[in-house]
């Protein structure tokens, strides 16, 4: 436990100054370089509100990983089968690979599920597409635990997990930027891109509920939800939430939902309130 959670042992830690240089490096972009005009760029009071869920972030990750710890130690030894050689190269490949694919069904099911978008619409919630955008995380990763169960089975050793989690979210960080076109074909076709993952955040009715891919984009073109980029995205939501409020942006939708199930006179109507696609209404099921 002392080594999880040590930040020296985390390769965020490491990754944060490259974030902020990327940051510097984009905004002179921004500022001196020619580009295309019709750019999103920065807002000081957006970029403060991504930075402060960013920081706040933190904890609650260091919550999640105390709290799973525990549960992935113990099915991984004493349920599962075998326990696969952490110093194997091909060991790190298979659960970057396997993450990947717990990841991309964890961000579906945020999307597709009302309780599941109230935890994750904030890091939709900002209208700007650039490096601080990536920074504006969600402090409600616990659906997460669920979908990470199969690998502690698997063999994977739970300290593991975190390490390729975090190699995860450094490699998300680099596709929130307008000012980086479409890549060459072969890494466009593999690989999560800026162009793939602007529209990921698009609000528009021909974006929504595409791209969920983490590193790799061919889940998405395997289980059909793979959409290129055809046209410059709106960003943010499709109710802009109309705040920097970053309590109000993580837990507005909760409050919200909270007072659609308490107002369900039936069972049935309250468990599609929190199970059911985001804006599931009684009258839309009838």
């Amino acid at each position: 436990m002392s080594d999880l959670l040590d930040p020296m042992h985390n390769p965020v830690t490491y990754a944060l100054p490259f974030f902020v240089l990327s940051m510097l490096v984009e905004l002179a972009a921004l500022r001196w370089l020619d580009h295309d005009d019709n750019v999103t760029g920065y807002s000081f009071k957006d970029a403060r509100a991504s930075l402060t869920m960013g920081v706040g972030s933190l904890f609650f990750l260091t919550a999640f990983k105390v709290g799973t710890f525990f549960v992935y130690s113990a099915l991984y030894t004493y349920l599962a089968p075998w326990h696969l050689p952490v110093g194997a190269w091909w060991f790190w490949v298979l659960l970057l690979v396997g993450l990947d694919f717990s990841y991309y069904w964890n961000h579906r099911f945020v999307h597709r599920t009302s309780v599941g978008w109230a935890a994750h619409q904030a890091h939709h919630s900002s209208e700007y597409m650039n490096f601080a955008t990536a920074l504006r995380q969600k402090w409600n990763p616990w659906f997460e635990v669920f979908f990470w169960l199969p690998l502690p089975l698997l063999g994977f050793a739970p300290w593991a997990l975190y390490v390729a989690f975090s190699t995860n979210l450094i490699y998300q960080f680099f596709v929130h930027t307008e000012l980086v076109d479409k890549l060459p074909r072969p890494v466009e076709f593999l690989f999560n891109t800026p162009s793939h993952h602007r529209v990921h955040h698009g609000s528009d009715p021909e974006y929504l509920d595409r791209n969920y891919g983490g590193i790799l984009i061919v889940f998405d073109r395997i289980f059909g939800t793979f959409q290129p980029e055809l046209h410059r995205p709106t960003y943010g939501l499709t109710k802009p939430v109309g705040t920097y409020d970053v309590v109000k942006l993580e837990y507005r939708a909760f409050a919200e939902l909270l007072r659609k199930v308490g107002a369900a006179p039936r069972l049935r109507d309250k468990l599609g309130y929190v199970f059911g696609p985001p804006g599931w209404e009684p009258a839309a099921e009838r």
